[in-house]
């Protein structure tokens, strides 16, 4: 075959390269990439890709034996950067590539395409021809999304990296797409989360990079199947009520041959100064943020996602990096911007235009940022001059809560304050409390690992740490496996340890965070005011010899509140007093020390009244029993709404199975 082959064709509208070439075309998944289509009644494919350094630019792949000299493609006339063609004769799962002839006789380059839909297996790394062909099931979900994702409903995250969830150990492999949806959706109906988080599920070359090193940013990873196996899986867990939030990576992508780096010889996708191209950690390159068509490249990789995957959140991250210029950088290894300071100018109103399009285009999506600073407004509206984002992680209350629960019980009286202080910034912003992948790698041990005391107290330890979390403002995060207790690292390269589930520590354990899920979503005191002081009030933050905390939690109902006792010693209390305003009866409706959860079972009365007596100036006193090491939540009994009495660790919702067997019946796929 020779050039003749390719012929004449575009997508594109004189409307569509004005807005690709000012950064405002959001759908350029639509334009550009391979697309199979039929021209003048003849099947094929038609190629576009942005390569404005090129000379030349052609096609090549195992339909013309990889040759360079045939089908290349057309550079358009208007100055664009834009090469296209349509090629007939190709057809779907098309291995193929670009060969970009950079312009002043620079080094030939074979590339990916920036824009596929798909890509071999790695460690191959070629670009695959397909056509996304999937029936949806999930309409009621995205019908509900707007109110099911608001800020005001439980936000309960299981953290996830695909591939080493569960294996098939028959054959020595990670789970499908499809074989992951049921498992997995039954796992997270069981145990009460509302969302599921995917460590990123784009196309990455590096194992070790766990998906955060992005080359086929519009590709599902191929490890684990067919893009239509991933819809199956989002549509299974759509169906069953729970939303998909996926990593995103504009921060930085690696520096592979095969991929965006000096795509067509010049620096197309990356900063051209190194001091804004170049990230010294990770050793990969920066996005050019600034330059019209890269914003319109990230902006429409994040609609993409949440339009043909129907994602509901995206998770952002490494925010730091992207707005800040002296990240990781020593002086005199960064420019200061056009005011002299170290804020990324462009990148940080590249990230306010994408939370902008995206909430404007998608209803009921939320993005969060994994912002590791005190960068001000991260989750405040672009009108009000913030970045946009819906929620933050909340770095600091994570770092401060796991320092306090690995000191000895005898030091924590001195260290009252680290574990109150959060609460002083706690309405600052949206956050989420995050307890995430990145804590339980590296040799930082596993939360269980990192708790203090014998292996009763460690594992009370941690069950307390999990009480405090859900009832302290804030949706909240989980890691995959934090709900076992292993006492080993995370490792990506196998399943997590499962097996564990049979000894009662780590049953127990388990069994606490099912009941925590499920007392988080039905007590509308705990989310109601997840980001808003209204929903919290300290009643004793001040004893610091017993190391005891008591706060409420309210909700927009009136005589809706829980109070919370948390005690963070190894010692019980028999009729501890607490000050209240009056007369008040109290019932308690969850307790980490029972015995379903490996506790102690200490006989701590289920309800209690005030008398009217002065204590630590109020004039009501109430009594009440603090078990050990424990989280204890009563519920205001003149609050008469239909609520369940009690949550125990083996309960879980009926309507579970129930909604299992429709995923079953209701889902449909033809590449699942």
């Amino acid at each position: 075959m020779d050039s003749s082959m390719v012929r004449f064709h575009t997508l594109f509208t004189e409307f569509d390269i004005s807005l690709f070439r000012t950064g405002k075309h959001y759908h350029l998944y639509n334009k550009f990439g391979s697309h199979l289509i039929s021209v003048d009644g003849e099947e094929g494919c038609y190629f576009a890709v942005f390569a404005p350094n090129a000379e030349k630019l052609c096609v090549v792949g195992d339909f013309n034996h990889w040759n360079g000299d045939h089908h290349m493609l057309y550079s358009r006339w208007d100055g664009s950067g834009i090469w296209e063609g349509f090629i007939p004769g190709i057809r779907q799962g098309t291995v193929y590539k670009y060969k970009v002839y950079p312009y002043n006789q620079g080094r030939i380059r074979m590339k990916a395409d920036p824009y596929a839909l798909k890509a071999e297996v790695p460690p191959k790394s070629g670009s695959v021809t397909w056509k996304l062909n999937y029936e949806w099931s999930d309409h009621k979900w995205m019908q509900e999304r707007p109110v099911r994702n608001g800020h005001n409903q439980p936000h309960s995250v299981y953290e996830m990296h695909f591939g080493s969830w569960m294996r098939n150990l028959g054959e020595n492999r990670p789970l499908t797409y499809g074989e992951m949806a049921l498992k997995l959706t039954a796992y997270l109906l069981d145990m009460g989360y509302t969302h599921v988080e995917f460590l990123p599920l784009t196309e990455y070359p590096y194992e070790p990079s766990w998906g955060y090193q992005v080359t086929g940013y519009f590709a599902a990873t191929s490890r684990y199947g067919d893009p239509e196996g991933l819809m199956y899986l989002i549509d299974t867990l759509h169906q069953a009520g729970i939303g998909v939030i996926m990593d995103w990576v504009p921060a930085h992508f690696p520096a592979d041959d095969f991929s965006l780096a000096t795509f067509d010889g010049s620096c197309v996708y990356e900063h051209p100064d190194r001091r804004k191209g170049f990230h010294p950690d990770w050793n990969t390159l920066i996005f050019n943020y600034g330059r019209a068509e890269v914003r319109s490249f990230l902006i429409s990789n994040a609609f993409f996602w949440l339009e043909k995957y129907h994602i509901d959140g995206l998770r952002v991250d490494a925010v730091s990096s992207i707005v800040y210029l002296d990240y990781s950088r020593k002086e005199g290894e960064w420019e200061p911007n056009q005011y002299g300071g170290r804020e990324n100018l462009d990148a940080i109103s590249f990230v306010q235009e994408f939370n902008t399009a995206v909430y404007g285009h998608f209803p009921g999506i939320q993005t969060i940022a994994e912002e590791s600073t005190s960068y001000p407004m991260v989750s405040r509206p672009v009108f009000q001059n913030g970045l946009g984002f819906g929620m933050k992680w909340m770095m600091g209350w994570m770092h401060d809560t796991l320092d306090y629960f690995k000191r000895e019980f005898i030091y924590r009286k001195f260290h009252q304050n680290d574990i109150t202080f959060s609460i002083m910034y706690a309405f600052s912003e949206n956050f989420m409390l995050a307890l995430s992948h990145d804590e339980v790698v590296h040799g930082k041990s596993s939360l269980i690992g990192k708790m203090s005391g014998d292996e009763w107290q460690k594992f009370a330890n941690l069950r307390t740490l999990y009480g405090y979390m859900f009832t302290h403002p804030g949706t909240k995060l989980l890691f995959m496996g934090n709900d076992l207790g292993s006492y080993k690292e995370w490792n990506f390269t196998w399943q997590l340890e499962w097996e564990l589930l049979q000894f009662p520590p780590h049953k127990g354990l388990n069994n606490t965070v099912r009941a925590l899920n499920h007392l988080y979503r039905s007590e509308k005191a705990l989310h109601h005011y997840n980001f808003s002081p209204e929903g919290f009030e300290w009643t004793d933050a001040g004893d610091r010899v017993n190391s005891v905390l008591i706060y409420q939690r309210k909700s927009d109902v009136p005589d809706d509140v829980l109070m919370i006792v948390s005690n963070l010693s190894v010692t019980p209390h028999d009729g501890y007093k607490i000050a209240v305003d009056a007369k008040q009866s109290w019932e308690l409706i969850f307790n980490t020390d029972h015995k379903d959860f490996w506790g102690s079972g200490y006989n701590a009365r289920t309800k209690a009244s005030s008398v009217k007596q002065p204590w630590n100036g109020k004039n009501h006193m109430l009594e009440i029993d603090v078990p050990p090491l424990s989280v204890t939540v009563y519920r205001r009994t003149s609050y008469t709404a239909d609520k369940p009495k009690k949550m125990t660790s083996v309960q879980s919702q009926k309507s579970d199975d129930q909604k299992i067997q429709k995923t079953k019946k209701g889902t449909k796929s033809k590449n699942a």
